[in-house]
């Protein structure tokens, strides 16, 4: 079992959630700030299996928002549309 940590940003929240959903994913939200520039993030926490993790990857890189211009930035920071982070988790349990 997977636990993506999905940081986007607030403009395309809801259209990364609205496809995970699509996929059957459940999706956790929590607004965040952050960065250089302290925009508005939105991080999401999404549980899933090992093999359905591409899924969400690709869930996750169709909606979070245009590919940014990077003209006119420093290449060793580029800007980013999305951050996700693919942690173990050991066990879960619902109570």
């Amino acid at each position: 079992m997977k636990l993506l940590v999905a940081i986007v940003r607030d403009d395309y929240e809801a259209d990364v959630i609205f496809a995970l959903n699509a996929q059957g994913f459940s999706v956790t939200r929590i607004s965040t700030t952050g960065g250089f520039w302290r925009r508005g993030n939105t991080t999401l926490l999404v549980g899933t299996e090992d093999e359905r993790v591409p899924l969400a990857l690709q869930a996750i890189d169709e909606h979070a928002g245009p590919v940014p211009d990077t003209s006119g930035t420093p290449s060793t920071h580029p800007p980013h549309r999305a951050t996700i982070f693919v942690l173990d988790v050991d066990s879960f349990e619902h109570y």
